[in-house]
């Protein structure tokens, strides 16, 4: 029996060894390695870079008071459409004391003199009547009369737009009363009834009430980098994506390209503007974002292949055309001339012709 065990174990052995050895043979002959092959043809091809930004309306207005105090009334919301000069709100003046104190003190003081001087207009008429005056001295006692009057009322007015910001004469052109500057769509109202707000002034923006815009003019604000901005122009036409309506594109001019450029990232980029053309079926809002596709370079009906299967070493471009697939593959290694290319395929200018084959990426085994 132990025989036929160390017999059993012999073979194994010798077949383990008979099997390594095989395995390492065929491991260290060459392989042969094959490659997809890819034809040359003619086609479009367009350079095109894409920058990124978001849509805003071209005119977008802050409406803020012009005075300051309490919001008493609200009578518009966001999304609602307006005309130049309709009311969105209504402010209550909140009277400063020393204000008020020093407006009653000089309708107080008006009174008074205007009393006195009604008095001696009185007298003066008599006196006048009876010419024992000269018209001269007559005159001067009336135009102070009638100074005093308007100085009454002008101190009134005052006292009445202390405590409530407008007076009776002068409603039609109420402070208190915030109208909207232009026509268009109410994008925002951020205050409340009871908000207190605050004139712009030369320490202060001011409290805004409402931001208005006209969402029949959009523009595209976006950066493109420095390597890309010298081959783009005023004028050249864009293609706008958006992130939130899937599948559509808009046709766009570009118009504005900044001459400063901005840090972006450690990157300088340089802002630029375009004109939207958007179809009255399609409701965009403000603040879309949205990529911008420009064209940088095209090229119609010229040779190309996958810019994989072009190697690039140094100063020089090559490829490999195939001169034999049989029994194994070769090819001849042979300088072109590239010319645009899309990021898929490029341009070849000099070194093929329609009828070869051209070595591509390596097959997988």
């Amino acid at each position: 029996m132990r025989k036929y065990i160390k017999i059993a174990v012999l073979v194994l052995v010798a077949l383990v060894f008979i099997g390594t050895f095989v395995f390492l043979y065929q491991k260290s002959q060459p392989q042969t390695i094959s490659y997809h092959v890819s034809t040359v043809k003619k086609m479009d091809l367009v350079q095109s870079t894409v920058a990124t930004g978001k849509i805003e309306p071209r005119d977008e207005v802050a409406i803020k008071p012009q005075i300051s105090g309490i919001i008493a009334e609200v009578y518009k919301e966001a999304g609602e459409k307006i005309k130049k000069g309709e009311i969105i709100a209504k402010v209550k003046v909140i009277p400063e004391l020393g204000q008020l104190n020093a407006a009653e003190s000089r309708v107080r003081l008006a009174e008074m003199n205007g009393r006195q001087a009604e008095i001696d207009l009185e007298r003066m008429e008599k006196l006048y009547q009876s010419k024992l005056v000269s018209n001269e001295e007559y005159e001067k006692t009336l135009l102070t009369a009638r100074q005093a009057r308007e100085e009454i009322q002008s101190a009134r007015d005052n006292l009445e737009i202390v405590k409530e910001g407008i007076t009776k004469n002068s409603a039609s052109f109420s402070s208190t009363l915030i109208r909207s500057t232009i026509d268009g769509l109410i994008l925002d109202v951020p205050i409340k009834v009871g908000n207190s707000v605050i004139m712009s002034n030369t320490f202060n923006d001011g409290t805004t009430i409402a931001t208005v815009a006209d969402m029949s003019d959009l523009i595209f604000r976006g950066n493109v980098d420095e390597t890309e901005v010298g081959r783009i122009r005023e004028g050249i036409p864009v293609v706008i994506r958006l992130g939130a309506l899937q599948g559509m594109e808009f046709n766009a001019v570009l118009e504005y390209i900044s001459p400063k450029s901005v840090e972006n990232n450690g990157a300088n980029q340089f802002e630029i503007k375009a004109a939207i053309t958007i179809p009255d079926s399609v409701t965009i809002r403000s603040g879309y974002s949205a990529n911008a596709k420009m064209e940088l370079q095209r090229a119609n009906q010229v040779w190309a292949i996958p810019e994989s299967a072009v190697e690039f070493s140094g100063d020089s471009t090559y490829i490999y055309v195939l001169k034999d697939s049989v029994p194994v593959q070769v090819f001849e290694k042979r300088p072109v001339v590239t010319g645009v290319s899309d990021g898929i395929n490029i341009e070849l200018k000099k070194g093929v012709n329609g009828t070869e084959l051209v070595r591509g990426l390596k097959k997988e085994n």
